[in-house]
């Protein structure tokens, strides 16, 4: 292989750290302490080595990780998100690859009742080997596997090998003896459906193609004796000042003897209520009841107070053989299916909610290099712009312990397709039915004591595209209710009876609405329903620093040259994104400004459809746009970036997402503004509103203020601006209404809304002054306007940094203060150097 070299591009191993800084290899671990332990690990992560087959030589590897990453660390592949390189790597997911290492393996372990290999992840077709001898075989990228490795051990060094088969002549074999409709686009091999393994693997309309494989989860060898601790299941029994929890424990047992369960609930370190049972036929059960439960909320709703339930697995002479923990929140959490008089909606603890969300997809391409803090970011991030609801879109993979972790303790609801998408499957099929089963099963064992999972959805978009029977473009009535309304359905009633299930979205009464973005209608369109908004979006360009990472200088003389278009996987694209921008404004005057005005278009319309469906509530009862991030850096309906840089659509969710909003509908008919304050809160307040109307040079025409009740958990409309004698006046281009909502002094939301767009808006320069200030945890910036400034942000040149706010709206004589914290430490010299501000006239020719 061709060796390429990878320092030019080194945002392409973003995390890669978390590959190739593999540990030193581990003795033989003892988990319950001592040398007689009946149970022991060797963990098989860490330095592998990897060839193709067949023959070629070995280079080294890391264990988790997968084959691209592996082939980025030695050099041996170009970067595939530079340029169009992806089509230079193709060759990769069409090769067989195998991967070894050897370790140390005591004899007096091999004298042990089990000794297994685990495998947390297997990307996909795998034959595993020990010394040479098969142990076992995979195929569904989704499930842990555990296979008998005693006989095929031996005192001293052993080999392990895994070999992967690449999954692409398989799907083509299956395709054409049966094809399996699907949506996919142009670059897109066909076919994947065929086996469990990362839908959007194969591309999506955001993504590559990019077919990994490897060993992409933990890989280990387990010992124990007598028995061990195979399944714990809690449910909670809700009741006036009490929780009733209800333990279930499963364990495996290999050899005779009486076994006891000793069960504990703690909450902040402090051991609550303990109790002990002993096991019949390997299972046993116990109730624990905790008075006066602290209950868990989703973000803006209160706290998320957790609990730990821990069981210990005791022989007869009470040795530990075995323990785990799983941390709950006690609460209960309802999807309140539609009916004559309501939209489908969630309810926490009795209480129904509006969900405020975006939708998730895979954080990289390459999921090894999705560290912990990356997914702590991303759910800080969601909860910073008050988002209580994150979708896990159905065509990626079960994502990592860690964002369900970070969700339980911000207090994210999760709504958790299981991993289907756009395609038909092969319900037809029963190994594949089988394997399907197991995969939910895994998963169901794995992430049910999260209290973030609000629910569990079959899959993405299948319902639409079923008929009677099966066609070259549908998928069959009976086989699509075979595997979603049957077989899932009952594994989340068998293994989650406490859980909510519903068979597909938008199948359950939620809407996908792509009539702006496919169906090329204007963001007024937003506001022509009501309901549950699961999927709604209008793509963007990143910001110039990420379009520089993966283009070069000739490939930004416009947004449609060759390498822009790459970028884009969503047919004509970067087309509609330039083609929206006469609607509403005027057209950017160079390459950079074309993409940030992509950003503001973007945030324009989302905006609009935010704030309608929250004005509407309860006849509208969520608002989850798509799309919240990127797996790679790329044109698309992310609100951040890959780089996990804020678009200003991101900035501007933390105001239609505040939880005491005002907002305005405009009606230019009319020359009236319908003035809206809505409240998330659960507890009434009192509020002032002042609308402020002025013209562009920043004079004020109008301005009224008044007291308003504000109930909790509604939108009402406060007032009706009739804007008629200015607009007679000034014109109605030349109007800006300005609003605020004020609660006990302080200002909790603020508005724009004009009755014209502001394209017909000839604005004035603002004159714009910023004063930077250094402080300890970054600089704070003072903006001054002179006249009205519109989406006024400011950026580092050359520097990365995270702001506290941007893309703002500055009234004639008006000031902003925004903190921003540099990647870097900067002098204050540095950073003035690098400061930029800018604002929407900024962007015009």
């Amino acid at each position: 292989m061709k060796s390429h070299p990878i320092s030019k591009r080194q945002f392409l191993i973003r995390a890669a750290t978390a590959t190739a800084a593999v540990a030193a290899w581990e003795p033989l671990l003892s988990i319950a302490g001592g040398s007689t332990s009946p149970q022991w690990r060797l963990d098989l992560a860490g330095p592998w080595q990897v060839r193709k087959e067949p023959g070629e030589d070995f280079f080294p590897a890391s264990v988790p990780g997968c084959i691209h990453t592996d082939l980025l660390a030695s050099g041996k592949i170009p970067d595939p998100f530079y340029r169009d390189n992806e089509k230079a790597v193709q060759w990769v997911g069409e090769a067989n690859w195998v991967y070894r290492r050897t370790f140390s393996v005591l004899g007096s372990v091999l004298g042990a009742d089990r000794v297994l290999l685990r495998c947390e992840g297997l990307d996909t077709f795998a034959t595993l080997l020990i010394n040479g001898r098969e142990v076992g075989n995979a195929n569904n990228m989704f499930r842990t596997w555990e296979f008998d490795a005693k006989p095929s051990l031996r005192p001293g060094e052993n080999t392990i090998e895994v070999r992967f088969t690449s999954p692409m002549p398989y799907i083509r074999e299956k395709q054409v003896k049966r094809v399996l409709y699907e949506w996919a686009g142009e670059q897109e091999p066909k076919g994947r459906a065929w086996v469990r393994k990362e839908p959007c693997n194969f591309g999506w309309d955001w993504g590559p193609v990019l077919v990994t494989c490897g060993i992409w989860r933990d890989i280990s060898l387990v010992a124990f004796n007598h028995a061990r601790l195979e399944d714990v299941s809690i449910l909670q029994h809700h009741s006036t000042g009490a929780v009733e929890l209800e333990v279930q424990v499963l364990g495996q047992v290999v050899s005779p003897g009486p076994l006891t369960a000793a069960i504990s609930v703690s909450y902040q370190g402090k051991t609550l209520a303990s109790r002990k049972t002993a096991l019949q036929d390997g299972r046993a059960a116990a109730s624990i009841t905790i008075q006066r439960p602290e209950l868990w909320w989703p973000a803006g709703m209160g706290k998320q107070p957790l609990y730990e339930v821990s069981v210990r697995l005791l022989d007869q002479k009470g040795t530990l053989l075995d323990r785990t923990s799983r941390r709950i929140g006690l609460r209960t959490l309802k999807v309140l299916g539609p009916d004559k008089e309501n939209p489908l909606r969630l309810e926490v603890n009795g209480v129904s909610f509006f969900a405020k969300g975006a939708n998730w997809i895979p954080a990289d391409a390459f999921a090894n290099r999705v560290t912990p803090e990356i997914l702590r970011r991303y759910v800080e991030d969601a909860v910073a712009v008050n988002m209580n609801t994150l979708r896990f879109w159905g065509g990626g993979y079960y994502e990592e312990e860690a964002l369900f972790d970070a969700c339980d303790e911000l207090g994210v609801c999760v709504w958790l397709d299981f991993k289907f998408g756009c395609s038909s499957y092969p319900a037809f099929d029963e190994a594949f039915m089988h394997s399907v089963q197991q995969e939910a099963g895994d998963n169901l064992r794995r992430l049910r004591h999260h209290p973030c999972i609000a629910l569990w959805c079959g899959n993405n978009e299948i319902g639409l595209m079923i008929k009677d029977e099966w066609s070259a473009s549908s998928m069959g009535r009976a086989d699509y209710d075979k595997l979603f309304k049957k077989l899932l359905a009952e594994q989340v009633n068998l293994l989650a009876p406490q859980a909510n299930y519903v068979s597909g979205s938008p199948d359950c009464g939620d809407t996908h609405y792509w009539q702006v973005w496919h169906g090329g209608k204007t963001f007024d369109a937003y506001r022509s329903f009501t309901g549950f908004p699961s999927e709604f979006g209008f793509q963007s360009f990143p910001e110039p620093k990420t379009v520089r990472a993966y283009t070069s200088e000739a490939d930004r003389t416009s947004v449609v040259t060759p390498v822009m278009q790459w970028h884009q996987r969503s047919p004509k694209g970067n087309e509609k994104i330039r083609d929206m921008i006469p609607n509403y404004f005027n057209p950017p005057k160079d390459f950079d400004n074309a993409l940030w005005l992509s950003q503001i278009v973007q945030a324009y319309g989302i905006k609009i459809g935010a704030e309608y469906w929250r004005q509407t509530m309860p006849k509208s009862m969520a608002c989850v746009y798509w799309q919240y991030n990127d797996c790679w850096p790329v044109a698309s309906w992310s609100s951040v970036d890959y780089f996990g840089r804020w678009k200003a659509l991101h900035y501007l969710a933390r105001r239609f997402y505040a939880p005491l909003l005002v907002s305005g509908l405009e009606d230019p008919k009319t020359n009236t503004i319908d003035v809206f304050v809505t409240s998330d809160r659960l507890a009434p307040c009192l509020g002032r509103v002042t609308c402020t109307i002025t013209d562009l040079n920043g004079s004020v025409l109008e301005n009224t203020s008044a007291l308003v009740d504000i109930a909790p958990r509604t939108s009402q409309k406060v007032k009706t601006l009739n804007l008629s004698q200015p607009a007679q006046t000034a014109g109605a281009s030349n109007l800006l209404c300005w609003l605020k909502l004020s609660v006990d002094g302080k200002t909790v939301s603020e508005n724009l809304v004009s009755l014209a767009p502001p394209k017909e808006m000839k604005l004035l320069n603002p004159n714009l002054t910023a004063a930077a200030a250094k402080g300890y945890n970054g600089f704070r910036v003072a903006i001054h306007a002179d006249k009205p400034a519109l989406w006024v942000w400011l950026e580092l040149d050359g520097e990365d940094a995270r702001y506290s706010d941007n893309f703002v709206h500055l009234p004639a004589g008006a000031s902003a203060s925004i903190l921003v914290r540099p990647k870097r430490r900067l002098s204050q010299a540095e950073f003035e150097r690098a400061l930029r501000v800018r604002s929407l006239v900024d962007t015009y020719a």
